[in-house]
């Protein structure tokens, strides 16, 4: 994520890079969406989720454009260079056969047009992966760079604030069950507090603050070293996630079947609507990933399509895991963690299957926490690098990696209120790295692309919302969402 050019990785077709793109977008912000949903209303809710995901769609393309436009000032930077060379080893150029000595003097010279027709249609492949923190450094100003890392730092520490407080409430949550707080014979509408006993004199929250201490001092020591996801870790992750949404799903529906289901969600209740918002938005996150994902497909004639069927398969699936779940449960009974809700004897008789599902969280989220530590670790140490300039060894290793993890786990020590924290990182943060950026990032490499090769340049990989009104539409709604969310968190506060 941080904002170098990298290498492209082995090429995949364009069907497994979309899964991959589903198994990205569809991660921890999917369990966190029933409860979002019983809370706002079925119809809000589905209003909502509709729209937010033709909005991802939209900025998606925006940055694939973006893509395609690096990856054609970088070519046309290297072709430069080749020329170059060419014409101080010959050394009898004249000056018709010069193109342009610098790229970045588009206002005053532009490519031979001859040259421009006969090179428009293969300049604009994306084979190079071009990070976003490269592209925002070539087509944004220095300002506009900081302003894109401090969105990425604000938006990484959410979410490692959220699997910090995932894991140690999933275990709590469990562990707390078996010791009979919360045995098969305990009626299903019983509520506990996080005062509530859990082992002999240690409260609930006792038992989730040793669960975080513990996690904390077995994962929090990977900030300090560099890190890598494997290609079987990730096949293992994505196996367990997948067996888990299709265990709860088909449960749900036996349930439902069976007249067994207790949920009757209204049809809208809009104090409930800015969670839905912010996990909504959190849950349609891949902006931040698309040049790792986009890159290495093999073909991408038809990309555009095969995303749009992506996203419209990503929404089927929101609809039926969330609708199954409102109305398998009632709204006040729905766990911020919605796995924790099969983690019940009433509700799931096989042993093996409760603790699995109750357990999914741990398994597969703290395989991700030292990946986006070292990530967020890494755009730290991006963002205060000076060319030419190294950091002290403390400082590499030390100051970086702390400051790194000592805030998200603060804040899991405060508070394991998984719905507000995805809802406010996908509101403030994920808004940025969501519309914001693309946003600026697709508007500026539109205006550099005309000045770099000429007002009839097409590039191939164009968003369909080509129109300067959609760049414009994703900002207002942007502010819009700044706007709504915030007043809406002061109101309460005040009510309270």
């Amino acid at each position: 994520m941080a904002g170098e050019i990298t290498e492209t990785g082995e090429l995949y077709s364009p069907y497994v890079g979309l899964v991959y793109m589903f198994n990205l977008i569809v991660g921890t912000g999917a369990l966190t969406m029933p409860k979002a949903f019983a809370t706002a209303g079925w119809l809000v809710s589905l209003i909502l989720l509709v729209f937010l995901g033709f909005m991802s769609f939209v900025t998606t393309t925006f940055v694939m454009e973006a893509m395609a436009a690096a990856n054609a000032q970088l070519r046309w930077k290297r072709m430069e260079i080749h020329k170059e060379e060419e014409e101080e080893d010959s050394s009898t150029a004249s000056d018709s056969d010069i193109l342009t000595q610098d790229n970045y003097e588009r206002a005053e010279k532009r490519p031979i047009l001859s040259v421009q027709r006969r090179l428009s249609a293969s300049l604009f492949e994306i084979t190079d992966r071009v990070e976003m923190g490269q592209m925002a450094s070539m087509f944004f100003s220095k300002v506009g760079v900081n302003l894109f890392y401090f969105c990425i730092i604000i938006y990484l520490y959410g979410d490692l604030a959220i699997y910090a407080a995932a894991v140690p409430l999933s275990l709590m949550q469990v562990t707390c069950s078996v010791s009979g707080n919360d045995s098969c014979g305990v009626d299903t509408d019983t509520k506990y507090n996080d005062t509530d006993l859990c082992w002999g004199p240690l409260r609930r929250v006792d038992a989730y603050r040793i669960y975080l201490t513990i996690f904390t001092l077995l994962l929090g020591p990977f900030t300090f070293f560099d890190v890598q996801k494997t290609k079987y870790l990730q096949i293992l992750t994505s196996l367990m996630r997948w067996i888990a949404f299709a265990i709860m799903i088909v449960l749900a529906l036996v349930r439902i079947g069976n007249r067994q289901g207790e949920g009757h969600p209204p049809l809208a209740n809009f104090s409930g609507v800015r969670n839905l918002f912010g996990v909504c938005v959190y849950s349609f996150m891949c902006q931040h990933s698309l040049p790792s994902l986009i890159t290495p497909i093999s073909s991408k004639r038809h990309i555009t399509r095969l995303v749009f069927l992506d996203y419209a398969l990503i929404l089927a699936f929101y609809g039926l895991l969330s609708f199954t779940a409102i109305f398998c449960f009632r709204g006040d009974s729905l766990m911020d963690m919605y796995t924790l809700n099969f983690a019940r004897c009433d509700v799931v008789g096989l042993t093996a299957v409760r603790f699995f599902l109750g357990l999914f969280p741990v398994f597969t989220i703290s395989t991700n926490f030292p990946i986006i530590a070292v990530t967020l670790r890494n755009n730290w140490k991006t963002l205060f690098h000076r060319e030419g300039g190294t950091y002290p060894w403390v400082v590499d290793r030390v100051v970086f990696p702390t400051i790194t993890l000592v805030p998200p786990i603060l804040v899991a020590f405060c508070t394991h209120d998984l719905e507000s924290l995805v809802g406010i990182t996908g509101a403030y943060a994920g808004t940025g790295i969501q519309y914001v950026i693309p946003a600026f990032l697709v508007y500026l490499c539109r205006k550099d692309t005309q000045l770099s090769f000429g007002y009839g340049t097409v590039n191939k990989h164009r968003s369909p919302f080509r129109h300067t009104f959609w760049v414009a539409f994703v900002l207002l709604w942007a502010f819009f969402c700044f706007f709504f969310v915030t007043a809406n968190i002061v109101l309460n506060e005040t009510q309270l």
